[in-house]
């Protein structure tokens, strides 16, 4: 999953490429695996829709495109999103990161 460079990925996707490369893994294992990486830090999770999430290699702060036409996401900089105001948190609650995802109808360009 990190040999590749930054990724986004499901878990079928990842599921698939562990068939196609003769790993006999269940997907409840890949879901299982995917959380605890997910737990730990080394990846993030990127919900895009009602049980649509990808996970994201890229540990770095940033936010998504989201291709609605293609299920793709693109990395967006951080420094390239500015937020010119939160609504205050509930009590007793802190803000620990502001994930944003711009959804686009157009196809991903190459």
């Amino acid at each position: 999953m990190f040999g590749r460079g930054e990724r986004h990925l499901s878990a079928e996707d990842l599921h698939a490429e562990a068939i196609r490369a003769k790993v006999p893994v269940s997907l409840a294992t890949v879901y299982n695996t995917l959380r605890r990486f997910t737990d730990c830090g080394l990846l993030r999770e990127v919900l895009v829709g009602p049980g649509k999430v990808y996970f994201d290699t890229n540990g770095d702060a940033h936010h998504h495109f989201f291709f609605e036409t293609t299920g793709e996401l693109m990395d967006i900089p951080a420094d390239h999103v500015t937020l010119s105001k939160l609504p205050p948190t509930p009590p007793g609650a802190e803000v620990s990161r502001v994930d944003v995802v711009i959804r686009l109808a157009a196809a991903k360009r190459s």
